[in-house]
């Protein structure tokens, strides 16, 4: 198995916490379908899009930097996770301007029950993303190591997987928020 077992348990912690956020939001969803679809209407598809085409780019770069980090390719690994984590920077830009575009035409998350709950899941997640990023460019410095040693490719492996969980939240949030009614 790819990583740590304790890293493998966190991942699992943290989605199984974002499960139950998820439930939450399902049926408060449940609760005033009418409402929440009315709410959905201001958030702009293409730029939900956007910004998951860019996590999903990056899990394929991340994805390469760990296979060349595998096979002694440590530069190129150190030049994909830093790519990684620049694209994690997009994502995080892209979301603070949708984030500056709402509050400036008023809505917030006082706006309604939808809005709550799109910016705590949109804000935890980029918290995620944030804390991801710090991963990355560790993965980034540990290429960089003159003498790797064996345990780092299973910690090059987990930051991998701590990536991948980041993209999988999002490819969750994007059709629970942008496009189911």
């Amino acid at each position: 198995m790819p990583g740590e077992l304790g890293g493998w348990a966190v991942v699992l912690a943290d989605m199984s916490v974002f499960a139950v956020l998820f439930a939450v939001f399902l049926v408060q969803r449940a609760a005033d379908p009418a409402g929440f679809a009315s709410d959905r209407t201001e958030l702009d598809l293409a730029t939900g899009m956007v910004n998951t085409l860019v996590l999903l780019t990056s899990s394929l770069v991340v994805v390469h930097g760990v296979h060349a980090f595998r096979t002694g390719s440590r530069e190129l690994a150190g030049r994909l996770f830093a790519a990684g984590a620049a694209l994690g920077g997009v994502f995080l830009v892209i979301k603070a301007l949708e984030w500056v575009g709402k509050f400036s035409a008023g809505i917030t998350p006082m706006s309604g029950e939808f809005f709550l709950y799109f910016f705590v899941l949109t804000g935890i997640h980029a918290v995620h993303v944030v804390l991801g990023i710090g991963f990355l460019l560790g993965l980034r410095a540990l290429s960089r190591t003159r003498r790797p040693r064996q345990g780092h490719v299973r910690v090059v492996e987990l930051g991998g997987i701590v990536w991948h969980m980041v993209d999988l939240l999002w490819i969750i949030l994007f059709p629970l928020l942008y496009l189911a009614s």
